[in-house]
């Protein structure tokens, strides 16, 4: 048991480790991925136009209403298969296939901007409406309100969503491992298949997710305190 538990080369723990390394990088590509997402859907909702706010909801309603799961496979067989076509229509043979960590960071992303969208929007209406026109009164620019005012305080009133996106988005790249991509849920299936053992790597996935997702919250509270009490962000700066 020690030794299928070791760092050899008859040991899963190496693979258990890479595996963790390549959740917490899908993770951080998602989230980057649904923050621009997210911020066009806050500004889509926010925006005067209608038909504006007609893509917003559409993307919340599609993006917050279909499956996970369903998502990731229609952006892995469904993008594949739109490639394979195009690039047949150029005259090249053979089946292209997407690499699974671009889907996968794509997938979640889109689907992590539908709910950072909500958050955002929240952060931009409970920004006092008093404090954005007492700016221009005294001349700001719209970017120099943007930045000094509005950025802050919409980082502030974000920070607690944004950690509930995070856990979210951490456990949702568990799905990634239908598309071959070898991360936490992929490699403790693979060991436990080798070995045999399923519960045992079944757990000892699970205990890396807790360990990730433990790690993860002493740092979110603390950026939480920092900003949220004191008000510095790296937006205030000069």
């Amino acid at each position: 048991m020690l030794e299928m538990l070791g760092f050899s080369s008859e040991g899963w723990s190496g693979m258990m480790l890479v595996a963790a390394l390549t959740t917490l990088g899908l993770t951080f590509a998602a989230l980057l991925v649904g923050a621009v997402f997210g911020a066009w859907v806050a500004g889509a909702k926010l925006s005067r136009r209608r038909l504006w706010r007609f893509f917003g909801d559409g993307y919340s309603v599609i993006f917050r209403g279909i499956p996970e799961l369903l998502i990731i496979y229609l952006f892995y067989f469904g993008g594949s298969g739109f490639l394979t076509m195009i690039g047949r229509f150029f005259g090249a043979d053979g089946y292209i296939e997407i690499p699974a960590f671009l889907i996968g960071a794509l997938a979640i992303g889109m689907i992590s901007g539908a709910y950072q969208g909500e958050v955002y929007r929240g952060a931009v209406m409970a920004v006092s409406s008093g404090e954005l026109e007492a700016a221009y009164a005294m001349g700001m620019s719209k970017a120099c309100v943007l930045r000094r005012i509005l950025l802050p305080q919409v980082l502030r009133y974000s920070l607690p969503g944004l950690a509930n996106v995070w856990q979210m988005s951490l456990k949702d790249s568990a799905l990634v491992s239908v598309t071959g991509i070898v991360e936490l849920m992929r490699a403790s299936q693979v060991a436990a298949g080798s070995t045999r053992h399923y519960f045992t790597f079944y757990i000892i996935g699970g205990l890396c997710y807790l360990v990730l997702t433990g790690l993860s919250n002493p740092l979110i509270n603390r950026a939480e305190k920092r900003f949220g009490r004191s008000g510095k962000t790296p937006f205030a700066s000069r």
